[in-house]
């Protein structure tokens, strides 16, 4: 049997979850292949964190270090089942890893949900975030009131963005044409709105701050929303991430101060139907209460005047070809990260999505624990995919490509006087800025 460092791991997703489990694997002394379907790694680093949350976003500059270990190879712009079919990458490495994350809405289900005006939060945050697959979108901000669905960090995230003036959003990496579109918006009233009660908010206690911390926007919610059941009052006794929320909405129960938007937070209310005929232009919602532990509607209704709603109830994955795949969980088929021999997965694929990005460290270490016991357990590899993809013409981008993308974006941001950099958000510049890597 030959030796660890003789063995070749292929990574599928250059994201948290991936870039960590290539980590890992090198520490174990195993060759790796970084495969994305985009010219860039990072995954939500790059394209699901707020791009006003720079301390997160940070993390890129640890995961960087992970793709310059002599043992990693970096292949971008390498689309599996597009350019390279499953058997054609097993062929290639002693184990595969799947790591290609969760970053497709789910549905409500509601009447008028396909609705112009009706978008999915994954959509509007890859719009900001300057994903290429978004670059085309135009999202109407000429509306004067929006409805995000959803009190979770990536619902906060999409408020607090809309609230933001141009200005203070210009310091960040937003792209110029989100950055222009942002800075035409005519949004000056933001629903946030939650299912449950304030004790069952899904936000960080950070992420609650930061809504009270704006400069240019009110915060309010009804005190009566506040009110907690006692089985609340004794959750939020005993668990600090409840105590701190709470904590947090209980100053903005008192009369908002006026300004240029304002935020209004809303419990106990679950959506019907979105309402329109050739675009949204309501939101009816219905009154809940908790009966048994279950989410019961009252018969109570309200409409908001909203043209526009955005959905973010949560992410799920997409299938691989071939992949056993659970629909219902909307996970890969595995335990402990292991689906079969020499097949592995790791990140929100494997366990659904939950948890901030440092949690994708320990979920990854649990893979590679499988990947490394199981090395030799199938054929060694017949070809190199480097061979394989360069014969069928496949204009993959390399880690010095990317090193070329990073350094225009970063030349773009200093052209502008706009902070550290400024994303290239369509596939033709980004191509292009590769190939001066």
């Amino acid at each position: 049997m030959p030796g660890v460092t003789d063995f070749t791991v292929a990574v599928v997703g250059a994201g948290p979850a991936g870039l960590y489990a290539a980590e890992a694997l090198v520490k174990g002394g195993v060759k790796v292949d970084v495969i994305d379907r985009l010219p860039t790694p990072y995954g939500l680093v790059r394209y699901g964190v707020a791009p006003d949350h720079k301390s997160i976003k940070a993390i890129a500059k640890y995961l960087q270090k992970v793709l310059e270990q002599p043992g990693v190879r970096f292949f971008g712009c390498v689309e599996l089942g597009r350019d390279v079919t499953r058997d054609e990458l097993l062929s290639c490495y002693d184990a595969v890893v799947y790591c290609t994350g969760a970053m497709v809405d789910r549905r409500l289900g509601l009447p008028g949900e396909d609705l112009p005006g009706s978008i999915a939060a994954t959509d509007f945050v890859n719009w900001y975030c300057g994903h290429p697959d978004a670059a085309g979108h135009d999202f109407d901000l000429s509306v004067e009131e929006v409805a995000v669905i959803g009190v979770g960090n990536v619902a906060v995230d999409v408020v607090r963005i809309l609230a933001k003036t141009a200005g203070e959003l210009r310091e960040t990496d937003i792209p110029e044409h989100v950055l222009d579109a942002l800075g035409q918006s005519k949004v000056r009233r933001i629903h946030l709105i939650g299912r449950r009660g304030p004790a069952q908010a899904k936000f960080t206690t950070k992420e609650a701050r930061e809504l009270g911390e704006l400069h240019h926007a009110s915060i309010h919610v009804r005190p009566e929303d506040m009110e907690l059941s006692e089985a609340d009052a004794e959750l939020a006794a005993a668990d600090r991430h409840v105590r701190g929320n709470i904590a947090a909405m209980a100053a903005w129960t008192t009369p908002p101060v006026e300004a240029l938007r304002h935020i209004d937070l809303r419990f106990w209310l679950a959506p019907v139907e979105i309402i329109g005929t050739e675009k949204v232009e309501g939101l009816k919602l219905e009154r809940t209460e908790l009966v048994d532990g279950r989410v019961v509607g009252t018969g109570v209704h309200e409409t908001l005047p909203v043209g526009a709603v955005v959905r973010s109830v949560g992410y799920r994955s997409v299938p691989l070809a071939g992949v056993p795949f659970d629909e219902r969980a909307s996970v890969i088929v595995n335990e402990r990260g292991r689906i079969a021999d020499g097949e592995f997965t790791a990140g929100w694929i494997k366990r659904g999505p939950s948890g901030v990005v440092g949690t994708n460290k320990s979920d990854a270490a649990e893979t590679v624990r499988e990947v490394l016991a199981g090395l030799g357990a199938r054929p060694r590899p017949e070809q190199d995919l480097e061979v394989l993809l360069t014969s069928r013409g496949v204009q993959f981008v390399t880690y010095s490509h990317w090193l070329g993308l990073d350094a225009a974006e970063v030349s773009l941001a200093a052209s502008l006087a706009r902070g550290e950099r400024v994303k290239l958000g369509t596939w033709e510049a980004m191509r292009s800025a590769c190939s001066q890597g």
